[in-house]
Parts: C-alpha cells; sequence; structure tokens
C-alpha cells in the first residue's frame, strides 16, 4: 500500500491592504482556539493603551526637544556658512593686496624710466601707463575696503546667531532634563509593558499581527480591538451592533468585525472574584 504523501500548506502572502474583514476565514481555519486569540487580541490592545498613556506622558515634548535640536544644528550650519564666505573674502584681500603689490612695482619702474625719457611721446606713453595703473589700484583698494566691510557684517551676524543660540542652547538643556526625568520616572512600567506586549504578539499568527497593527495606525483613537458600548454598540465608532452579532461577541467563539469601522468588537473579559 502506497503512503500517502503529505502535502505542505503553503501561506498566503499577506495583503498590506487587508483587514480584520478577510481575516475571519483565517481564524476559522487557525489551529488555535478563536476564544483565546481573542483574548490575547484584547491584552494586546490593552497593552498597547497603557505604553501610549505613558508615552503621552512626556507631551509635546519630544517634538520640542526635536525642533530644538533641529535649530540648533541649522544656526550651527549658518554659522559656518558665514565662515567660509569669510575666509573667502580674506583669501580675495590677500589676492589683491599681492596685487597691489606687483602694480607698485609696475609704478616705480615707469616712474624711474620717466627720468630718462627725451622726448614727449615717451613721456605721454608712460604716464599714460601710469594713469592706467593707478585706476586698477584704486581699484583693487576699493574692493578690499568693501570685502573689509562685508567681513565686519557678516562678524556681526555671526554673533547674532551665536546669541541665539546661547538662548536655544538654555532652552533646550532645560526641555531635555524635563523630559529624561519623566523617561526615568516610567522607564521600569514601559519596560515591563513592551516586553508583555511583545510576548502577546508572538502568540499570534503574522497576518493577524500585521492588520491590527495597520487598523491601529488608521484610526484616531488607536483602537482596533473594542469592547460593546452600553449594551448595544461598537466601543470604536459607537454604531448599533445587530442583535445576532452581540450573541456572537458574547459567545467569544466567533471573530465579530464592526460593519461600519473595521475594528475587532470584543465582550468585557469578567472579571476574576
Amino acid at each position: 500500500m502506497a503512503a500517502t504523501k503529505k502535502t505542505k500548506k503553503i501561506g498566503t502572502p499577506i495583503d498590506e491592504r487587508e483587514t480584520f474583514v478577510s481575516l475571519q476565514k483565517n481564524f476559522a481555519d487557525s489551529e488555535s482556539n478563536t476564544e483565546e486569540k481573542l483574548k490575547i487580541l484584547y491584552d494586546l490592545q490593552n497593552a498597547d493603551n497603557e505604553i501610549e498613556k505613558l508615552v503621552q506622558l512626556r507631551g509635546e515634548l519630544p517634538a520640542e526637544v526635536a525642533a530644538l535640536e533641529a535649530e540648533v544644528d541649522g544656526c550651527n550650519a549658518r554659522i559656518n556658512s558665514i565662515e567660509e564666505v569669510i575666509a573667502q573674502y580674506n583669501q580675495n584681500i590677500d589676492a589683491m593686496n599681492d596685487d597691489i603689490v606687483s602694480l607698485d612695482a609696475e609704478i616705480e619702474k615707469y616712474r624711474k624710466q620717466l627720468e630718462k625719457i627725451s622726448n614727449s611721446r615717451e613721456f605721454d606713453s608712460i604716464n599714460k601707463e601710469l594713469e592706467n595703473l593707478g585706476i586698477l589700484r584704486k581699484i583693487d583698494e576699493k574692493k578690499i575696503g568693501e570685502s573689509r566691510e562685508a567681513i565686519a557684517e557678516n562678524k556681526a551676524t555671526i554673533q547674532r546667531v551665536q546669541e541665539k543660540l546661547e538662548v536655544l542652547g538654555i532652552d533646550l538643556d532645560a526641555k531635555k532634563e524635563e523630559l529624561a526625568v519623566i523617561v526615568e520616572s516610567t522607564a521600569k512600567e514601559e519596560k515591563a509593558l513592551v516586553k508583555k506586549r511583545e510576548e502577546l504578539a508572538e502568540l499570534l499568527d503574522e497576518r493577524t499581527i500585521s492588520a491590527y497593527d495597520r487598523i491601529r495606525a488608521s484610526v484616531h483613537n488607536h483602537l482596533a480591538v473594542v469592547t460593546v458600548f452600553n449594551g448595544d454598540s461598537c466601543g470604536g465608532c459607537f454604531n448599533t451592533i445587530t442583535p445576532q452579532r452581540l450573541i456572537d461577541i458574547a459567545s467569544g467563539k466567533r471573530l465579530v468585525i464592526c460593519e461600519h469601522c473595521g475594528r475587532i468588537v470584543v465582550a468585557t473579559p469578567q472579571k476574576a472574584e
């Protein structure tokens, strides 16, 4: 008798657009108990809620710290940029000073030639050269003066930016310290919650976790798993749930999706006596 050949079940690739609605069959086919999976999802949602509460204690501080750090980086970048401009002006001044030295040497050479001139034609020609060299020298001197004024203006700008940096630094240090105090005070609790969340997530299949995370990210209150509100409504969108669905929710034997918002709706777990 030929041995029965076992076929390996091939998992369906996760669709990034998939929601809980398309996971209902996955729940039904799963080897895990539906009631157990719903309880895990409920606990996972609660863990995420608690983590979010701790994060909310920090308020706007993380964003404010990030904004101040970006502003500080921007100020430092501006100072570096201005310093490069000043360095270029100084290079130009050095080059023009060298040019003036060369022009002075040329002027001195032509003046000595004037002493040996015997006719008016050569005299006029050399004087013209001296006039042109003098104009070039004045242009260099004018540019040097303008460059020095520009350097002074840029140094004044650097001074203003540095003063701003001092104020930003004080504010940044204060906010960092305030944030560090809050983080330190909640670090132990947050670490325990994150560990619990990871352990719960490992108990669920990849498709379910993918859908759960996506639903949380898409709704304003980050609730992917909710309980029945006021006896007959979805705890996420507050729309009325049909009687048959309420029975299914209460039984805990089926995955029930809110037809209005796509969240999983579960019965509120009974507290131990």
